[in-house]
C-alpha cells in the first residue's frame, strides 16, 4: 500500500473509532451557552420561590410555632389531620368553598366563550385601523387593578349616586342595587370579570387563527362558502386544540381564585356570596394567625385543582384531543 493509501486508511480508522456526537455536543454548547445561562434565571426563580417553599407544606400537619423550625414543630392531632377536620367543620370555610365553586363555574360558563366569539368577530373585520382601535380599547381594562375597577363600578352602579341608576331614575324606571344585594352582586362580579379579561384573553385565539392556512379559506370561497360557513367549518376547527387546552387549564382552577378581585368587590351586605377561599385564608390566616389551618386549606385547594386538571386532560385525550401532555 502506498503512502497516500495508508493516510486514507488511518483517517477512516480514526473516524470509525471516534466517539459519535462528542465534538458536536461540546461545539454546540460553546456556541449556544448564552441561551443556557439565560435559562438559569427562570429555573432559579422556580427553585427559590416555588420548590423550596414546598418544605413548609408540613405546617398543614403540625402545630405552628413562630419560634420553632418546621421540622421541630409538634404534629397535630388525628395523625396530623386536625386542621383539615377543623376546616371542614367550620361553617365559614364551607360557605367560602361553596361560593368559590359557584363563582368560578359562572365565570367559566359565562366568560369562557366570550373571548372566542370576540376573536372570531374581530378576525372578520377588514378595516385595519378600526380593528386595531377595537383591540386597543378591549385590551386596556386588563391593565387596571381591581381597586381601580371597583372605584369605577362604584361611580357607575352606586344605588343613589351611580350614573346608571341616575339614568334609570330619570327615565322613570326603578333603580337597581347592583352592589348591595347578593343576586345583583354576583351578576356584577361576573360582568366586571368578563369586561376586564375578554380582550386580553382573545389574543391567544387570534394568534391561533393567524396560524390557519389561507388556502383553506380560498378553497372554501371557490366552493361558494360564506363568511359564517368559513368561520364554522374552518376557523373554529382550526382553533379547537387551543380552546381545549385553555378549557383544561380553566377547569384546573375550579376551586382556586385570585384574591384581589373578590376582596376589592365584596362588602358586608353580600358576604354570604362574596366570601371565597382566598379571602377566608387572608382573614383566618393572616388576620387571625391560624397559619396551620390556612395551610391545610391551601393544600386541600391545590390537591383538588390538580385532580380536576388531570381529569380534564384525561377526558380530552379520551375524546381524541391532544390535551396538555
Amino acid at each position: 500500500m502506498d503512502r497516500g493509501g495508508k493516510r486514507v486508511y488511518q483517517m477512516a480508522r480514526t473516524r470509525k473509532n471516534a466517539v459519535p456526537g462528542k465534538k458536536t455536543g461540546s461545539a454546540y454548547f460553546r456556541r449556544y451557552y448564552q441561551l443556557y445561562l439565560l435559562l438559569l434565571v427562570p429555573l432559579l426563580y422556580l427553585l427559590i420561590f416555588k420548590y423550596i417553599p414546598m418544605w413548609y407544606i408540613m405546617i398543614a400537619f403540625k402545630k405552628y410555632s413562630i419560634v420553632s423550625p418546621v421540622i421541630d414543630m409538634k404534629w397535630a392531632k388525628n395523625h396530623g389531620f386536625e386542621y383539615f377536620i377543623k376546616a371542614f367543620r367550620s361553617k365559614d370555610f364551607i360557605v367560602a368553598l361553596k361560593n368559590t365553586i359557584t363563582l368560578n363555574l359562572l365565570d367559566l360558563v359565562c366568560g369562557f366563550p366570550v373571548p372566542i366569539i370576540f376573536a372570531l368577530v374581530l378576525n372578520e373585520i377588514r378595516m385595519k385601523r378600526f380593528k386595531k382601535a377595537v383591540q386597543t380599547i378591549t385590551y386596556m381594562p386588563h391593565f387596571l387593578s381591581w381597586v381601580v375597577i371597583y372605584g369605577l363600578a362604584l361611580q357607575l352602579f352606586a344605588p343613589s349616586t351611580g350614573y346608571v341608576n341616575l339614568l334609570l331614575s330619570r327615565m322613570g324606571w326603578k333603580t337597581i342595587d347592583f352592589l348591595g344585594t347578593s343576586r345583583n352582586w354576583v351578576r356584577t362580579y361576573i360582568g366586571l370579570g368578563i369586561w376586564q379579561s375578554f380582550g386580553w384573553n382573545s389574543i391567544i385565539y387570534l394568534a391561533a387563527i393567524a396560524g390557519i392556512s389561507p388556502e383553506l379559506y380560498e378553497a372554501a370561497s371557490v366552493d361558494g362558502a360564506g363568511r359564517f360557513q368559513k368561520m364554522w367549518h374552518i376557523t373554529l376547527p382550526g382553533i379547537r386544540s387551543t380552546i381545549i387546552v385553555l378549557l383544561i387549564m380553566a377547569l384546573g382552577n375550579i376551586i382556586g381564585s385570585g384574591f384581589d378581585r373578590p376582596f376589592a368587590l365584596q362588602n358586608n351586605l353580600v358576604m354570604d356570596r362574596a366570601e371565597v377561599i382566598a379571602t377566608y385564608v387572608y382573614k383566618a390566616g393572616i388576620k387571625g394567625s391560624q397559619f396551620s389551618l390556612t395551610a391545610a386549606v391551601g393544600l386541600f385547594q391545590s390537591v383538588v385543582n390538580v385532580i380536576f386538571l388531570l381529569g380534564a386532560n384525561w377526558l380530552s385525550r379520551r375524546f381524541g384531543e391532544r390535551g396538555i401532555w
